[in-house]
């Protein structure tokens, strides 16, 4: 990934570091110092932490359940936790004998 500060310099913009960016709901969405380091970060709706990288090379991605907790975790040094929502039954819909029903998680 190109750092936002070589960014700017191609486009001539004026900045000093430390350098922080946030999205529209106040969550930190990047950070770069003058020693070269620098993290990206993305959140869900609720402001919980779902993607982080970093120069170092570092990454994980996390997803939570309706009550916040972490339901999955992965990152770069091969360790998972959970199961990936795309590949969980939560939320979906069977019908049994005319019957509706909604797919949980056990707590």
């Amino acid at each position: 990934m190109k750092k936002l500060s070589e960014i700017y310099k191609e486009l001539g913009i004026a900045f000093k570091f430390p350098i922080w960016i946030h999205d529209t709901n106040g969550y930190e969405t990047y950070y770069e110092d003058s020693d070269g380091y620098w993290c990206r970060k993305e959140h869900d709706s609720d402001g919980n932490k779902t993607y982080h990288e970093n120069s170092n090379g570092f990454w994980y991605k996390k997803e939570y359940n309706s009550d916040g907790e972490v339901t999955y975790y992965e990152n770069s040094h091969g360790e998972k936790r959970g199961t990936p929502r795309s590949q969980s039954c939560e939320g979906k819909i069977v019908e049994i004998d005319g019957i509706k029903y909604e797919l949980k998680l056990k707590n």
